[in-house]
């Protein structure tokens, strides 16, 4: 029998989420001014303004991330090149596992460009599309077998092989690769990119969804997360506005508790149920965890590891001028190995 119900109180997760998720948004592009500036200053051989390298460029290199972290668990050794990317590796590992997918839906700025692609999409067309189960089912496996290939080719590398790599040419200006990438387009890039951007605007988070390796790492993390959209059967009215308002495209109104790594934690659910204590994001059945909290637990976790790494003096890459010098305006030489 359904209980008489309390209308839910006025939701201000969403706005708190969006706060975040513009936050780390604009930190991500101040890092990504900075370190432009730092590129420019080696390819004019030293004329331009100098800026310093900014350690926060190596979060965009999950790949040299996950090598270093293979090399920790071996030697014990924190690495001496990208190790900022370690660190920051470590604490989005620690968000998804204590506060489930959450770096997906509160800090990740593709995620925040692929969240708004959609919503205009929606405003547009007034709908976004989905694809039908087996297809769709087919698709998100995608991200998982990138992951996976990634995951095989690290794990077949040496300790020696892995600090070759990354102290080698390539592995140094990894980041002026990246950033290079994406400054000199190629025509298959731009069509690649072009197409990312229309698919996202009729399909809610297509890239995150289907193609992101990162995603499906923190997601594999998230799925041992004590966090969990709990659904009480008997305070729910079954209006369906939270499967209906969910990114992940969930079942919430079918389930109690959603177990799902496609969950981001984004509370979109919650926002939208109209029955106080219907829906909550919680660790029990007990207690609720606000937005608040989750915001606070996502700074107290990035902001430590920073504190850590700096420190510990593990934070900057420091490699000499006569360096960058050489290898910088000559990265479009080097390739992967």
């Amino acid at each position: 029998m359904k209980q008489h119900y309390t209308r839910a109180p006025r939701d201000y997760s969403q706005k708190l989420r969006r706060a975040v998720q513009l936050v780390f948004f604009a930190v991500n592009f101040w890092i990504g001014v900075q370190f432009l500036g730092f590129v420019h200053y080696y390819e004019s051989g030293g004329h331009a303004a100098k800026m310093a390298r900014p350690p926060g460029i190596e979060g965009w290199l999950p790949i040299a991330s996950l090598m270093n972290l293979k090399v920790l668990f071996k030697t014990g050794y924190l690495p001496r090149v990208h190790p900022a990317g370690l660190f920051l590796l470590v604490a989005f590992l620690a968000i998804s596992w204590l506060l489930r997918k959450s770096f997906c839906g509160w800090l990740c700025p593709v995620g925040t460009i692929s969240e708004y692609l959609w919503r205009i999409g929606r405003d547009t067309f007034k709908k976004n599309w989905r694809l039908p189960r087996v297809p769709d089912v087919c698709m998100r496996s995608l991200k998982y077998a990138l992951l996976g290939l990634f995951v095989y080719a690290i794990a077949g590398m040496s300790v020696s092989a892995i600090r070759s790599f990354l102290e080698g040419p390539y592995g140094l200006i990894a980041d002026v690769k990246l950033l290079n990438f994406f400054r000199y387009l190629t025509m298959g890039g731009a069509i690649t990119l072009a197409a990312l951007v229309v698919l996202s605007v009729f399909i809610q988070n297509f890239w995150c969804r289907y193609l992101c390796p990162y995603g499906a790492l923190l997601g594999l993390f998230s799925v041992a997360s004590p966090l969990r959209i709990r659904r009480s059967a008997t305070l729910c009215i079954d209006c369906g506005k939270c499967a209906r308002d969910c990114p992940s495209l969930l079942p919430v109104d079918r389930l109690v508790t959603i177990h799902s790594a496609e969950c981001t934690a984004c509370m979109q659910c919650v926002a939208v149920c109209p029955v106080e204590s219907a829906l909550v994001m919680a660790a029990s059945k007990k207690r609720a965890v606000p937005a608040w909290a989750i915001g606070a637990a996502l700074a107290v976790i990035f902001v430590g590891a920073y504190a850590w790494a700096v420190s510990t003096g593990h934070w900057h890459t420091n490699l000499p001028d006569r360096v960058y010098m050489e290898l910088v305006p000559r990265a479009q030489e080097f390739s992967h190995p």
